[in-house]
């Protein structure tokens, strides 16, 4: 998985890249570890073909804490396989889908 961030002020985007599942996850996590001074993080998912359990526990590790520092996360530009997943998952009515 390729991860590329982009920050503007508080605005961080993470555009991710390939498949987010239990071997990359933690790279995610690892770079979602400092997060106090971003107000919004969006996920860019455009390049994003596959999401596991595993990655949604990082999104939903990052969306607490964003709500904890009245901030918001948003997915953006997900493919119709990741929005399938969301649907299933429940997490489609949790996060912020555009």
């Amino acid at each position: 998985m390729k991860i590329t961030k982009t920050k503007e002020g508080s605005k961080l985007t993470i555009a991710l890249e390939d498949s987010l599942n239990t071997n990359t996850a933690p790279e995610l996590e690892a770079e979602l570890q400092s997060l106090d001074d971003v107000k919004e993080l969006i996920f860019d998912l455009k390049d994003l073909n596959y999401i596991s359990s595993a990655g949604l526990r990082v999104m939903f590790a990052a969306h607490k804490t964003m709500i904890k520092h009245d901030g918001r996360m948003v997915l953006k530009n997900a493919c119709e396989e990741v929005k399938e997943i969301l649907e299933m998952t429940g997490f489609r009515q949790v996060f912020t889908v555009e």
